[in-house]
Order: C-alpha cells, then sequence, then structure tokens
C-alpha cells in the first residue's frame, strides 16, 4: 500500500486535517473541534489511522503563530512539542507564507494549480 500523507492544521476555529494518498487523492477530511476531550485525542485518532493505512504514519502539524497555547496544550498534553509514538511520527513544519499575487486579468486559480504541479 501506497504511504499516505497527513496534515494535521489548528487554525482559530477548528483543528484541520487532511489526508492524501500518494497521487495526492484526498483519503480523509476533517474539520474536528479545537479542543478535544481528551490530550491523547489526536495522537490516537492518528494511530487508528496508520492501522487502518496498515503502516507508520508521520503527520505533518502546521500552526499559525495565532494559536493560542491553550490549544497546544489541548492537542498534545502538558508538552507543547506532540510526541511520536511506534505507529505516528509527527514533523512540525512552519505554515507557508503568502504568496503575492498580481489582481485582474481574471481568475487564475486553476492555471496556479497546473503551474504548482510543473515546478
Amino acid at each position: 500500500m501506497d504511504r499516505w500523507k497527513t496534515t494535521v492544521q489548528p487554525t482559530r476555529r477548528a483543528v484541520r486535517l487532511l489526508m492524501t494518498d500518494a497521487d495526492r487523492n484526498e483519503v480523509l477530511k476533517a474539520a474536528l473541534p479545537l479542543y478535544p476531550q481528551h490530550p491523547r485525542a489526536l495522537l490516537t485518532l492518528l494511530e487508528a489511522l496508520a492501522l487502518w493505512a496498515g503502516q507508520p504514519l508521520t503527520a505533518a502539524i502546521s500552526a499559525a503563530p495565532s494559536v493560542d497555547r491553550r490549544c497546544a496544550e489541548a492537542l498534545f498534553g502538558d508538552g507543547l512539542v506532540p510526541l511520536d509514538s511506534a505507529l505516528v511520527r509527527f514533523d512540525v513544519i512552519a505554515p507557508p507564507p503568502r504568496r503575492r499575487t498580481l489582481p485582474g486579468v481574471g481568475d487564475f486559480r486553476q492555471l496556479r494549480l497546473l503551474h504548482g504541479r510543473w515546478s
């Protein structure tokens, strides 16, 4: 089975999760409440997905600077850094910088997507 790519992003309103396969097809999308009821909820969810996939999972965590400390504690427990397990490894990544786009001349979203896949 091909490796699934997983990204978790806490925002001001929710914890968003996106999982794709090797061909970038979406396997799972979720918008979860910002504060789980248990500090191991995120890790347990990701461990379950690793079991479903039949292989260990690497999850990229991307948090904007606006995410508060309480949210990080709710997601990862007392430590503000997620702890790996036998089934899940975390990579903390910086959110991508906002790119500058030129106004006018119509809608270029489709072309930007094609350009991103080509480069």
